[in-house]
C-alpha cells in the first residue's frame, strides 16, 4: 500500500474518530432531551451521516485496491470487507445495516424517529471503534 493509500484511509478514519467522540456526548441523553433540541437532533444526523459515509469511502477504497471490483452497493461494502478477511464476517454484518441507515439520513424517505437515531449513536459508539481497529490493523499489515 503506497503512503498515499495510508493518507487516505487514516484521514477517513480521523472523521469516523472525531464524530464517534462527538456521539458520545448524545449517547446518554434521553428521548425527552434529545426531541427538545433541534441542534443536537440535527448535529446527530449529521454526524452519523459523516461517519457512516467514511466508513463507506474506505470500504471501497480497500475493495477497490484489492480486487479491482466496485461493490454493489453501500451495504454490500461492508460484506464484502468480511469477504476479504479484513475484518471478520460478524463484525461485517453488525456494520452492513448502517448503511441503510445513511440513506435514510441523506434522503430522509420516511420520518426519522428519534428514538431510531439514539439508538443508532449507541450503536455506532459501540461498534465502530472494532471497525477502525480493524482498518487500522490492515494498513499495518500492508508495511
Amino acid at each position: 500500500m503506497s503512503p498515499i493509500e495510508k493518507e487516505i484511509l487514516r484521514r477517513k478514519i480521523s472523521v469516523i474518530v472525531e464524530n464517534l467522540n462527538a456521539l458520545e456526548l448524545i449517547r446518554n441523553m434521553t428521548r425527552e432531551q434529545y426531541a427538545d433540541d433541534i441542534y443536537k437532533r440535527k448535529a446527530t444526523e449529521r454526524l452519523l451521516q459523516e461517519l457512516i459515509e467514511a466508513a463507506i469511502d474506505i470500504n471501497t477504497h480497500i475493495i477497490v485496491q484489492t480486487s479491482n471490483i466496485v461493490p454493489d452497493d453501500y451495504y454490500e461494502s461492508f460484506i464484502k470487507l468480511g469477504e476479504l478477511k479484513i475484518m471478520t464476517t460478524e463484525l461485517a454484518e453488525k456494520l452492513a445495516p448502517s448503511a441503510g441507515l445513511r440513506n435514510r439520513l441523506v434522503h430522509e424517505y420516511d420520518l426519522l424517529e428519534n428514538s431510531i437515531i439514539l439508538e443508532a449513536v449507541k450503536v455506532a459508539v459501540d461498534i465502530y471503534p472494532e471497525y477502525i481497529k480493524a482498518i487500522e490493523d490492515y494498513i499495518l499489515r500492508q508495511g
